[in-house]
């Protein structure tokens, strides 16, 4: 089969689930059976600070548990208990050795009373992730080393998609009955095109077809997941902007977002946004019946912010995980207008954008570590 009827047929598979639940998908009570279970989450969108992405956190050479342990124990301190982190379809090129690594870092995870939801792909940042010593950051921008999963060679290339299912089938078959995990969170943001990240010129290294293609291929990662067997939640999170009455309304969906409502078990979003919008954003997710976690917020600079947004999550029982927790080598205290005007020459941003603690362990803001605790009941 050529590619493009390749694509087609995928598009059309996507299209099949439109308006009902996919093959597989829990229910609506066990997924709120499962829930009721669980503490009001809290988290971070977790990376060493001496990794500047998901290969260098992971790969043997840099694999460091030492300082995961240091970080994950002040983590507990906080009262937090998950974590969202990322892998990388490339790390499975070393299956036992990745297993094995993933293995030791759930443990740490587990010692620290810290469940994550694990991020099997992602579409964000650099198309070209290559394997081995990943390069140094790029002084002064928001998150210059991250690379996407899988990268734009293998995403074009179909005679590549048995290897990603591979790689999905594998490491969720090698956890699928771990309980030290609390869910799958099966693609980032797969309707990213990183539009403002390439800096000032534009420079745009996307396929021009790419949302088609990452819609078509997603509902068929949420069945490897399901056929390696997952007894955890599966889930892939929206995060475009829309008003509640547009979430309530399936006609204002997007394909992609169809695609994910439809296969999720428990429904995930991400919010870049004030307290407001989130108070409005909670009830119309919720209308779903479904468990709802809001796995990326608190950016400073746009008013979302710990001390705001915990208490209103609280009382919702919906799982908070922002972005960031020590600063590192993904540089993301710098908000994302670095991209376009890097912060070199003394150039410092005004407040830090992410993060909750500096690289020298201090909290960024004291008032936001104890605003963490009381939401924790640390």
């Amino acid at each position: 089969m050529n590619r493009f009827l390749f694509l087609v047929c995928l598009c059309l598979v996507a299209m099949t689930t439109f308006g009902q639940d996919a093959p597989g998908r829990w229910s609506a009570k066990k997924a709120n059976d499962w829930y009721a279970k669980e503490p009001f989450l809290v988290g971070a969108n977790y990376a060493p600070a001496n990794a500047i992405n998901e290969l260098e956190m992971f790969q043997a050479e840099s694999f460091d548990p030492a300082t995961i342990d240091k970080e994950l124990a002040m983590a507990e301190s906080i009262g937090m208990n998950t974590m969202r982190v990322f892998l990388h379809d490339l790390l499975w090129q070393d299956p036992a050795g990745f297993t094995k690594r993933l293995d030791q870092f759930l443990s740490i995870c587990a010692k620290h009373k810290i469940r994550p939801m694990l991020v099997l792909f992602d579409s964000c940042w650099d198309s070209f992730p290559k394997l081995g010593k990943q390069r140094e950051p790029v002084p002064g921008i928001h998150n210059s080393g991250w690379v996407q999963s899988p990268g734009v060679a293998a995403l074009t290339d179909v005679s590549q998609y048995p290897r990603l299912e591979t790689y999905v089938k594998g490491v969720v078959g090698a956890f699928k009955n771990d309980n030290r995990i609390l869910a799958w969170d099966v693609w980032n943001e797969p309707d990213n095109t990183n539009d403002n990240s390439y800096g000032k010129n534009g420079k745009k290294l996307e396929p021009a077809n790419k949302v088609a293609i990452v819609t078509g291929l997603l509902p068929h990662v949420f069945q490897w997941v399901r056929v390696a067997g997952a007894s955890q939640p599966v889930t892939s999170g929206v995060w475009v902007y829309r008003t509640p009455a547009d979430w309530q309304n399936s006609a204002k969906w997007s394909p992609m977002e169809k695609v994910q409502f439809e296969n999720s078990d428990i429904i995930t979003f991400h919010q870049y946004s004030n307290p407001t919008e989130l108070e409005k954003v909670i009830p119309a997710l919720e209308s779903f019946g479904r468990p709802v976690i809001c796995t990326e917020y608190m950016a400073r600079g746009v008013n979302s912010k710990f001390q705001s947004h915990l208490p209103i999550a609280k009382k919702a029982k919906v799982g908070m995980i922002n972005w960031g927790f020590v600063a590192g080598k993904t540089q993301t205290f710098l908000p994302w207008d670095s991209w376009q005007n890097p912060y070199v020459n003394g150039r410092e941003p005004a407040i830090w954008f992410h993060e909750v603690f500096k690289q020298d362990g201090t909290p960024v803001d004291p008032a936001e570590v104890a605003a963490i605790k009381q939401a924790t009941g640390k």
